[in-house]
């Protein structure tokens, strides 16, 4: 079994973060080990508090893993300080993991800062660089690029800027372009475009999706699939999670992470 391990913020809430890609990574066939960075007071309403764990932590978690499994691939997601996004730069320099996907989270859906200002050139200059894949939402692309998306358009030249860079891939993941009726994600790699459609499912329950999306596609990559295959595989599955999302809480419900497996309502 392929062991992918996720390296991002804990959510007491269980919908985002650190739970929902361990989930993520359970469904799509592989084995999750995680390094908790942050912890934070989360339900689905909003992000109250967050907690950065110390440094020598972090990397005594980052050793643990690597000293003793076969880490196919590395998902990242909340590094929130600047001594956080350091110290996973230079652990995942030291053990070079094959495939590394970088979820760049930067800020709720409650608007609570989950990278912080100072953080953010570290992240381009310490981060982004390793990664095989980045995965930002238009917020994130918007932020990183410095202009504007409003079309797929804008989309693509966001991408275009973000490669430069010195990441591998860029996927400007499209569900917050209202003005779009198919929810249209946008590749960028090796110099060609890929677009990544789906049907817009009509639901406030779409918390978590994107640390849920690009958990699975850090997995299927781990798997031996390119990175073509591995977005259109978690494109299907994050769609269709969205499709069964569960309507639990005051706000913003989680994905549905195990919606084929159908056990009995508790």
């Amino acid at each position: 079994m392929k062991q992918i391990l996720t390296i991002a913020g804990s959510d007491s809430g269980g919908g985002a973060g650190i739970q929902a890609d361990i989930k993520a990574i359970s469904a799509n066939g592989g084995f999750a080990m995680s390094v908790i960075t942050s912890v934070t007071a989360q339900n689905t309403v909003a992000v109250t508090d967050a907690y950065d764990l110390p440094i020598p932590l972090i990397e005594s978690q980052l050793d643990a893993v690597f000293s003793d499994f076969d880490v196919a691939s590395v998902k990242t997601g909340m590094l929130s300080s600047q001594m956080i996004v350091e110290t996973v730069a230079r652990k995942l320099k030291e053990y070079n993991p094959e495939v590394i996907v970088v979820d760049p989270v930067m800020i709720s859906k409650s608007k609570f800062p989950l990278l912080k200002a100072e953080a953010i050139d570290s992240l381009k200059k310490s981060i982004i660089p390793l990664a095989t894949l980045l995965t930002p939402n238009i917020y994130e692309a918007e932020l990183l690029a410095n202009k504007q998306i409003q079309t797929i358009d804008d989309a693509k030249s966001a991408a275009k800027t973000i490669s430069e860079l010195g990441c591998e891939a860029v996927l400007v993941k499209g569900g917050h372009l209202s003005n779009e009726k198919n929810a249209i994600d946008v590749l960028f790699w090796e110099g060609k475009w890929s677009y990544f459609e789906a049907p817009r499912i009509e639901t406030k329950n779409t918390h978590g999706t994107g640390c849920t999306y690009a958990s699975a596609i850090a997995t299927h990559l781990a798997g031996g699939k390119n990175l073509d295959e591995a977005i259109h595989a978690s494109k299907r599955y994050i769609t269709d999670a969205i499709k069964h999302a569960i309507d639990i809480g005051n706000g913003n419900g989680p994905t549905h992470h195990f919606y084929f497996m159908n056990p009995p309502i508790l």
